[in-house]
């Protein structure tokens, strides 16, 4: 379908076939952009690729005098892949794909970009996209940081609710096994007073992975936490 960007531009689901071509795409993007080195080569990208187009939904950009020049891989939720190679850069590409993600997302989506490729970063804030949080980059094969970012939708605090329920869910889980670890360890200790110097070691360790909340909110939540683990402990001992 062509675009209202340019009668040149076209966008189109992705053929079976056409791994090889969209790993040339995105290791040329990588490449010019201010990302990590690539961590696999060529061939592992085409065989990765050829995976993702059985299973997930793949469109193609392709420019009248270019040909194939860019493609947008998504996931339920989720923009996997967008990549633009630098030939094509600053003619509406990159727009076109992301506009057709949001058609195909309505209900908005994530995506993870690496903290250093400040132009992408400037160019989803452009297109109403929200930063949510950073790591360090230790979940990812290239260990750098990255920033995971969200269109929120047509229902933006629908979908931030969403994304805030997924956490509690996470947190919940962490609480109960955090609760059955200090019942685990009550029969094995010497005194029953708390020790606020290992106390605030956990607030501190809390603060280098939530920098945000800091080590005073931190260690407030941290004893709250430890207070009713122990509480619950002591209740079915």
């Amino acid at each position: 379908m062509p675009t209202d960007a340019s009668a040149d531009l076209w966008l189109r689901p992705a053929e079976p076939g056409e791994a090889a071509v969209l790993a040339g795409v995105h290791l040329q993007s990588r490449r010019a952009a201010p990302m990590p080195d690539p961590v696999h080569d060529e061939a592992d990208v085409t065989r990765w690729l050829a995976g993702r187009l059985e299973s997930d939904e793949v469109w193609v950009a392709d420019l009248a005098d270019h040909g194939v020049v860019g493609y947008a891989r998504l996931t339920p939720g989720w923009l996997d892949d967008l990549y633009v190679v630098p030939v094509a850069a600053r003619r509406g590409v990159g727009t076109a794909l992301l506009d057709l993600v949001k058609a195909r997302e309505p209900a908005g989506f994530c995506l993870w970009v690496f903290a250093s490729n400040t132009p992408a970063r400037a160019f989803y804030e452009r297109h109403g996209l929200v930063e949510l949080e950073s790591t360090d980059g230790s979940a990812n094969e290239e260990r750098a940081p990255d920033v995971r970012l969200a269109w929120p939708g047509a229902e933006p605090l629908r979908f931030l609710r969403g994304l805030v329920d997924d956490v509690d869910a996470q947190l919940g889980d962490l609480l109960a096994r955090r609760a059955a670890l200090t019942r685990a360890i009550q029969p094995f200790k010497t005194t029953t007073s708390r020790d606020p110097g290992r106390e605030r070691a956990v607030a501190e360790a809390l603060a280098t992975r939530a920098p945000e909340l800091g080590v005073e909110r931190l260690e407030r939540i941290a004893h709250a936490i430890i207070t009713e683990s122990l509480d619950a402990a002591a209740e079915r001992s």
